[in-house]
């Protein structure tokens, strides 16, 4: 079990409304003062990010893990995650966010004057808006490992990761509130992998889904025990491949040993001169492009 504190990318976790508890409320039943109510997040629900049984792991949020972030932040309240349409804002008093026991409760004002509010109270009371979101870095997080059976009575071992401590960007309501395709999620596990900065834990999914492999461009070179257990990994596997069978529509020659990962392409020669921080950055922009990663706001 490692629990790692870095800050590299910004990540987004969505629930679905029937979780989300969404309502729009009426104050004392005036219509005309209403409020925006519902859960952000919930606290020890287990999420399957891509795929835990190859490329992905289960992820959960731990109570607490908001607690520091609301002291300290400014949250905002967005639809979608564009910052165009701000709703509400903790500093500005029309935004109301503190843990209980369930998880991150969302209290927002609603202001009509805003034409995209009164698009909001609608669009959730059609059922348009179908969930909610937060955007964070996080603090602190746990990775384990825990035996599970799949459906055909295989064992495998998966990866779960504990939540410990974020820091808070934005809520928003959504209108997609769940990954629509293997590439989002893809781009989500990627987002953590980077943040993790585990080469053995990149190696592993990468037998699976080799493009994520270009992620070692960003974390520091492995140690003796990280390449010994890399190794291991990999011989474990390649035999838990031949068990449990490919996943449909990815490609068989991932069962095979992969090949050591490439050295990082030739640094530009305008690059040279650019501190390791700087080139660092800009690589991992070029992949954040690729993975559709949220990279930290100035």
């Amino acid at each position: 079990m490692r629990t790692l504190t870095r800050t590299t990318t910004e990540e987004r976790r969505r629930l679905p409304l029937s979780t989300a508890d969404v309502v729009i409320r009426a104050i004392e039943g005036d219509t005309a003062d209403e409020r925006f109510r519902g859960y952000a997040a919930k606290f020890n629900s287990r999420t399957a990010i891509g795929n835990p049984l190859r490329w992905g792991f289960y992820e959960e949020i731990a109570p607490g893990a908001f607690t520091k972030t609301l002291q300290e932040g400014d949250a905002r309240f967005l639809v979608d995650h564009d910052s165009y349409y701000v709703v509400s804002r903790v500093s500005a008093g029309t935004l109301s966010l503190a843990e209980d026991g369930a998880g991150l409760p969302v209290d927002s004002a609603l202001d009509s004057a805003l034409s995209y509010v009164n698009d909001l109270k609608a669009n959730v009371r059609n059922g348009n808006i179908t969930g909610m979101s937060f955007g964070f870095y996080v603090l602190k997080d746990q990775w384990s490992t825990e035996t599970v059976e799949t459906s055909d009575g295989q064992t495998v071992e998966v990866e779960v990761r504990r939540i410990l401590e974020v820091r808070l960007i934005e809520v928003s309501a959504v209108t997609f509130p769940a990954y629509e395709d293997t590439e989002a999620e893809l781009a989500s596990v990627a987002s953590a992998l980077v943040q993790r900065g585990d080469r053995t834990a990149i190696e592993k999914r990468a037998r699976f889904r080799p493009e994520l492999r270009d992620l070692l461009q960003l974390v520091g070179a492995p140690s003796a025990g990280d390449a010994a257990e890399a190794r291991r990994d990999n011989e474990a596997s390649t035999q838990e491949l031949t068990a449990v069978g490919s996943e449909p529509g990815e490609s068989t020659r991932e069962t095979s040993t992969p090949e050591p990962a490439a050295a990082p392409a030739a640094t530009e020669p305008a690059e040279t001169t650019r501190s390791d921080h700087e080139a660092r950055a800009l690589r991992m922009r070029g992949l954040a492009a690729r993975y559709g990663l949220a990279m930290p706001r100035s």
